[in-house]
């Protein structure tokens, strides 16, 4: 495959058009449907392939920004994984090569140059992973036109409807300590999608593709919500939430079905943006929220924004109902052994920028406790308890997918959250809530080399809370 990053105009809002960056590719060798372009949106492309697949990937940056690709959850070899350092400048190359080792499930791909990843993926360099296996075909999903994909992101713009991106005032000041929240919520670069669904049953997946933004997902009707896959590919078992909670870079796959809707009737997704004030939770946290306004909320606890209808469902008929597997895949128990080594990455905060255990990033350094052994098992807990800035985090490793084992400490103000988290499959990134400690189990059998892990709120990233760890 060809990948180019390169300029764009598109139509967003009415009038005139928006300046972009955006993802342009074309399959030179192999199934033609291994790429498809998103309509009608700086979004995309999707990739499509087998676990098992060998991929070439000639990538040309034609962006005035230097930049490099990262296979967000892919477990894929040390160069190819877009690591900052192996960053290519304007008019350069990349040729990434790999085999797909993943499970079957809704992976994507972005930007990952320092200090630039935040205005890179905000400009539309972002585009969906999705792959395939055995076991996934053997649960028999709603697949086609009812297989179907959405990255929610959050934009601002000016008059002229070009993009703003406020976080790009550096990182010491005041605004950047939370992150960047945009006044509009697209849905794959559109302010909204509208789906005629027949009756019947639907395959959802969904991104949270926003740099900052935190949502809370539920149906316009409340009714609850199933879930099938995660970040790293389908659970166990179908999970029922009232709502979802999705930070940035999670996913989450939905089973919906519309069989009992009358014919005509109207249902919609929702995203509520989530604005944590942390009066109660922080005392900065609490000034910032009075003195800014904006991306922060008053009060004790997250402060949810007008519910916004990103996909519109108008129910048609239908050929009858598709029975929803009471198993979906087989996945290894969650229990930590005994001899796993355990290690703390403690969010800090000093000098106006975010850090692990007090470090920041640097391109080649490596401390004594961020090197592990191939092959080893580990748990790795993320503290949150930052008591002047209480805000959450989501955290990203990379070259593995993990299982989270537990959430300690969640304050009393933030316990309603955890209906909608989905911490039960395969996980590459978890939100870390204000006050919490969660612990997760990861094991480094994909490649030796040098990785990220990092705050997945790109204003923070860039701001250096990233640290590289060593596999030997």
């Amino acid at each position: 495959i060809e990948l180019l990053a390169q300029p764009d105009e598109v139509q967003v809002l009415p009038g005139r058009p928006t300046a972009v960056w955006r993802y342009v590719g074309r399959v030179l060798s192999g199934p033609a449907d291994a790429m498809q372009p998103v309509p009608d949106s700086y979004a995309g492309p999707i990739f499509r392939f087998r676990t098992g697949q060998k991929v070439r990937i000639r990538y040309i940056n034609r962006i005035p920004q230097p930049s490099i690709v990262h296979w967000h959850g892919l477990i894929v070899p040390e160069r190819m994984d877009g690591h900052p350092r192996d960053v290519v400048p304007s008019g350069g190359e990349h040729v990434y090569e790999f085999e797909v080792r993943n499970r079957a499930g809704t992976y994507w791909f972005h930007p990952h140059p320092h200090g630039f990843t935040g205005i890179q993926v905000y400009g539309g360099l972002a585009g969906l992973f999705l792959v395939s296996d055995d076991e996934e075909r053997a649960a028999k999903l709603p697949a086609g036109e009812r297989d179907i994909s959405v990255v929610l992101a959050d934009r601002s713009f000016d008059r002229a409807n070009q993009l703003v991106y406020e976080a790009a005032m550096g990182p010491g000041m005041m605004g950047a300590m939370t992150g960047f929240f945009g006044e509009r919520i697209l849905a794959n670069g559109r302010p909204s999608l509208s789906f005629p669904a027949a009756s019947g049953a639907y395959r959802v997946r969904l991104l949270n593709g926003s740099n900052s933004r935190i949502y809370r997902i539920a149906r316009s009707d409340r009714k609850p919500l199933l879930a099938i896959a995660s970040d790293g590919g389908l659970l166990g078992a179908p999970a029922s939430r009232p709502f979802l909670v999705l930070g940035p870079a999670e996913r989450a796959e939905l089973w919906i079905d519309f069989h009992d809707e009358s014919v005509g009737a109207r249902v919609a997704l929702v995203a509520e943006p989530l604005d944590f004030g942390g009066a109660g939770m922080g005392m900065m946290g609490g000034m910032m929220g009075g003195m800014m306004g904006r991306g922060m909320g008053g009060g004790v606890g997250p402060q949810s924004a007008a519910p916004h209808p990103f996909a519109l469902f108008t129910v048609g008929r239908g050929t009858g109902r598709q029975a929803l597997p009471s198993r979906l895949a087989l996945l290894a128990s969650v229990v930590a052994p005994q001899v796993s080594k355990r290690r703390e990455f403690a969010i800090t905060l000093g000098h106006m920028r975010w850090g692990i255990n007090g470090r920041t990033f640097e391109m080649d350094e490596v401390a004594p406790y961020e090197q592990v052994r191939f092959g080893d098992t580990e748990v790795w807990e993320f503290s949150n308890r930052t008591p002047m800035m209480a805000i959450p985090h989501p955290m990203h490793v990379h070259a593995v997918q993990f299982r989270v084992l537990e959430r300690l400490d969640t304050p009393p103000g933030l316990q309603g959250l955890r209906a909608g988290l989905l911490d039960g499959g395969l996980k590459d990134t978890v939100l870390v809530l204000p006050g919490e400690r969660v612990r997760v189990l990861l094991t480094f059998n994909g490649f030796a080399g040098l990785f990220l892990y990092h705050c997945h709120n790109l204003v923070h990233e860039d701001m250096g809370m990233m640290r590289n760890f060593l596999v030997t």
